[in-house]
């Protein structure tokens, strides 16, 4: 099993609420949206509500039942190698949509417009997938299957987890009607897109190269005001020849218009060049992919 080793407490505990309230947002989305209008928008949840076309257990039991069998079969079949935050992600999302469906009971959009149900479904669970997803996590389900076809066949794991949501996006279909299966197959789509449109914007960073006369002040306001580390690469000036020292840092997105203003404050004849990164793995940022 993978451990977290070597992470502050405190990094830890914002990962797991960070993790818990994405899961929550999944939550909401599937029982307010999805599941009362039959929409088996892929992966265990999609699953439960076939099956609890078949026999009616609440979906939140079918779920249960759906990831001890996964998880059983992932045991034996490629080694418990799932992190913590994943087997806690997997259940808190079972708890809670049973909470929220048969304890609680939240209200659920019932009002006979599919379009809106899978619109708006779609929106709440994708931005808590990628929430979840960000913290280095997920909610398991039929993650697992991909993961041991991956193991023994070689196929990659986007391809067989498209594969497997779509076999149950038609199963809705078949259990169902046609109308509910092709809705199911949309919510698939639109869940995907939104996720990686929402995981982009929360983990893309900025890599920013600053050529400057005056290094050393913006040097200590990117370690003290800042908190970040840089590196200074050894340059040459292609017109006037002189060696110089370039600033070459990693920042979020956020943080660029702080250090650009920074910057043109101390020189403004800085040169800065600034260039978006998909992944940085490191200290203040991602750990891995």
């Amino acid at each position: 099993m993978v451990k977290n080793k070597n992470i502050p407490k405190s990094e830890l505990v914002k990962e797991y609420v960070l993790t818990t309230f994405g899961v929550a947002l999944t939550a909401l989305g599937l029982v307010i949206f999805l599941i009362p209008n039959n929409i088996a928008a892929g992966g265990a949840s999609g699953l439960a509500i076939v099956l609890h076309s078949v026999i009616s257990l609440p979906v939140g039991i079918w779920m249960y039942i759906i990831n001890i069998i996964l998880f059983l079969i992932a045991f034996i079949t490629i080694g418990f190698d799932f992190s913590y935050k994943t087997i806690y992600s997997t259940f808190l999302l079972n708890f809670l949509i049973d909470f929220f469906d048969r304890i609680i009971k939240i209200p659920k959009y019932t009002s006979g417009d599919i379009i809106l149900a899978v619109f708006f479904g779609d929106i709440l669970t994708a931005v808590g997938m990628a929430i979840t997803f960000s913290q280095n996590s997920s909610t398991g389900g039929t993650d697992i299957i991909a993961k041991i076809f991956n193991r023994y066949f070689s196929t990659p794991i986007g391809t067989s987890l498209l594969i497997i949501d779509f076999i149950i996006g038609f199963l809705a279909g078949v259990a169902f009607d046609p109308k509910v299966g092709m809705y199911s197959i949309l919510a698939i789509i639109i869940n995907g897109i939104t996720i990686d449109f929402v995981l982009k914007g929360l983990e893309l960073a900025i890599t920013v190269t600053i050529i400057t006369e005056n290094n050393k002040p913006i040097a200590d306001f990117i370690l003290k005001d800042m908190g970040r580390g840089f590196t200074y690469l050894k340059g040459k000036g292609g017109y006037t020849g002189k060696d110089r020292e370039i600033i070459y840092v990693s920042i979020r997105r956020r943080e660029l218009s702080e250090l650009i203003n920074f910057v043109k404050r101390v020189d403004p004849n800085a040169f800065v060049i600034v260039t978006e990164s998909r992944y940085v793995l490191g200290e203040g940022f991602k750990r891995n992919i």
